[in-house]
């Protein structure tokens, strides 16, 4: 039994070292694959050496060139950036603004045009907020504006024509029994009394024409006289603003109250003169009548 154990204990150990063994001849087989076959000289070696040094200080140098432009580049866009800016500096002198009011105008420019190309509201507005302010204005002429601001002038001024009312006559006689209400009034004239108040302006420093003896100014609107020739002027739709305001209205019969008021005082002036002649007349007639007894 022990001879069997003994026997079957060296086959073991045989087997084992011939397992080593093969193991070994595997491992020199790929040394031989990849390591052996895979070496370089040392002459290779250096060579390679030698070619990564000079990449190395070639990309070195192209570095330290690259460095430089940018540098150089720097210096360049700072000089540009000063140039901008006093190029800039000037601009806005031309122009007499700075750089947030050009930035107001464009927004004015803007809602202006849109006002007038669309006609929302009316003329006058449109050249208080803010034409007039732009055709004053030197940015106008710059080329993002001209155009636009040429064709919003016709347009503005087309828009002005359409909404004057259409007046048939430009000048009317007066004739006995006539008022610039009544005259107003008339179809071929304005059609509405109300606007008396624009033919008393008209003529106010004076009327185109007048017979001997007959006042040449409509100083009092309640006072005119027949063979008086009136202008008549158009009405615009900032005439029409103007006659629908009650203050305006309001200061026209103030200015009435005080002529009116004005008037009365002067004919009571004359009437107490003319008292003052007829009790002059009856004294010297007393006289007379005195002497003539004796």
């Amino acid at each position: 039994m022990k001879t069997f154990y003994f026997i079957l204990f060296i086959i073991f150990t045989i087997a084992i070292q011939n397992l080593s063994f093969a193991q070994d001849e595997d491992c020199c087989e790929e040394d031989d694959k990849y390591g052996k076959e895979g070496e370089i000289s040392y002459a290779e070696w250096q060579q390679q050496m030698d070619e990564l040094t000079a990449r190395k200080k070639g990309l070195e140098e192209n570095l330290s060139n690259y460095a430089k432009e940018i540098e150089n580049l720097k210096a360049n866009l700072s000089q540009k950036s000063d140039e901008v800016q006093k190029a800039e500096n000037s601009f806005y002198s031309i122009l007499g603004m700075n750089k947030s009011e050009l930035e107001d105008f464009n927004k004015k420019f803007i809602e202006t045009e849109k006002k007038i190309l669309n006609r929302t509201g009316n003329p006058a507005d449109a050249r208080k907020f803010y034409f007039n302010e732009i055709a004053a204005s030197k940015a106008k002429c710059l080329p993002d504006y001209w155009s636009r601001y040429v064709t919003m002038k016709q347009k503005l001024e087309q828009w002005e024509k359409d909404s004057q009312i259409a007046v048939k006559e430009d000048k009317y006689t007066v004739i006995k029994g006539d008022c610039l209400w009544k005259i107003a009034g008339k179809k071929e004239i304005y059609g509405n009394p109300k606007y008396w108040p624009k033919i008393w302006e008209a003529n106010e420093d004076g009327v185109i024409s007048a017979p001997n003896n007959v006042p040449h100014k409509i100083t009092n609107p309640n006072l005119i006289y027949p063979g008086q020739v009136l202008k008549i002027p158009k009405l615009t739709d900032e005439d029409l603003k103007k006659l629908a305001d009650n203050t305006y209205i309001t200061k026209n019969a103030k200015k009435i109250k005080e002529f009116e008021s004005t008037r009365k005082d002067k004919k009571e002036i004359k009437k107490k003169k003319n008292k003052v002649k007829e009790i002059k007349k009856v004294d010297k007639t007393k006289k007379k009548d005195v002497k003539i007894k004796k």
